[in-house]
């Protein structure tokens, strides 16, 4: 006859299956397993089988573990995993991807009939149309304020009711409504509440981010931090750019003003001098982006002398060379 294992026995049993499983695993999935049964937590780890593993425990026993093996063997980040073990959780220990196991997880929801006392985790709406009922059951939806008429000998709902709103607690008269209609309006299942990967933890959500998003992101903080970086006067990689032209700016401004030159300004000086030349300058950019331009009036060009010929330097000069 087989020795039955004491308590103590099973917490030592215990404590070395955690141990072991968390040098085997530097990913983890902590999950929240409210109203979920034994049979539904069964075919989880069925569908999971393979590249993880369901680990379900008290709160106090898995702490004490996770403590004595990160003093054990100083590996400090496993600390991170404690104030995580709060509520009715459990840690889905895997070496797979961790967005593919969350999918995972989230389909082996079940639904569940609204018992009295329990948080609405979602807004409960009662549809309308035939509920089957004989008309003797008329005053229990008046009770309701739930509209109703009788049609070929049964009850009938007229519009939809909004029976229970999420976040309240579920009554005796609605749920013994929803039971007699039938209807289960809640799912329940292991909801994935943080992810531990190689000591840093963060939110589910992160593993929903395309790479779309993680670019878009990172230019939102290039941009800060750039505003940031001109904003003080603080020299960075990403504001270098925006301060070595508005630092030409400022010179060339000096320059124009004063008799202050240099090669740029001299141009510059030159262009606002005889603003024609500028448009002599710009006019082959002008013709290479929208076609030729347009010929001159004859008589215009009698008067007008021809302009001098251009160097190729002048033809292509710009503010910022």
């Amino acid at each position: 006859m087989a020795v039955k294992p004491s308590k103590a026995d099973k917490k030592i049993a215990y404590d070395a299956k955690l141990c072991q499983l968390l040098d085997e695993y530097t990913q983890i999935l902590i999950a929240a397993a409210d109203n979920v049964g034994s049979k539904q937590l069964q075919n989880i780890r069925k569908g999971l089988r393979g590249d993880s593993i369901v680990l379900m425990g008290k709160n106090t026993m898995m702490k004490r573990s996770v403590r004595m093996h990160a003093e054990k063997t100083g590996n400090q980040a496993f600390l991170n995993l404690i104030p995580l073990l709060q509520g009715n959780v459990g840690l889905i220990f895997t070496k797979g991807d961790l967005k593919e196991v969350s999918e995972e997880v989230a389909k082996y929801k079940v639904g569940a009939p609204a018992r009295v006392g329990l948080v609405a985790p979602i807004d409960v709406v009662v549809p309308p149309g035939n509920t089957g009922l004989d008309p003797s059951q008329t005053s229990f939806f008046q009770v309701l304020n739930i509209p109703t008429k009788i049609n070929k000998g049964t009850v009938e709902i007229i519009t939809p009711v909004e029976l229970i709103k999420k976040g309240e607690k579920v009554g005796s008269s609605e749920a013994a409504l929803l039971a007699k209609l039938g209807i289960r309006p809640f799912s329940y299942g292991l909801v994935v509440l943080s992810v531990y990967d190689n000591g840093s933890v963060f939110s589910p959500e992160v593993l929903d981010l395309t790479e779309d998003d993680l670019i878009e992101k990172f230019a939102t903080g290039v941009s800060m931090v750039t505003a940031l970086s001109l904003a003080i006067s603080y020299p960075t990689l990403a504001a270098a750019p925006h301060m070595f032209i508005n630092g030409y700016k400022n010179i060339l401004a000096v320059a124009v003003a004063t008799e202050y030159s240099f090669p740029q300004a001299d141009k510059v000086k030159e262009y606002l001098a005889d603003p024609s030349k500028f448009a002599v300058a710009t006019a082959p950019v002008a013709a290479a982006g929208g076609g030729a331009a347009p010929a001159a009036a004859p008589a215009e060009e009698e008067k007008k002398p021809e302009p001098e010929e251009e160097s190729d330097d002048d033809m292509g000069f710009s503010l910022f060379d």
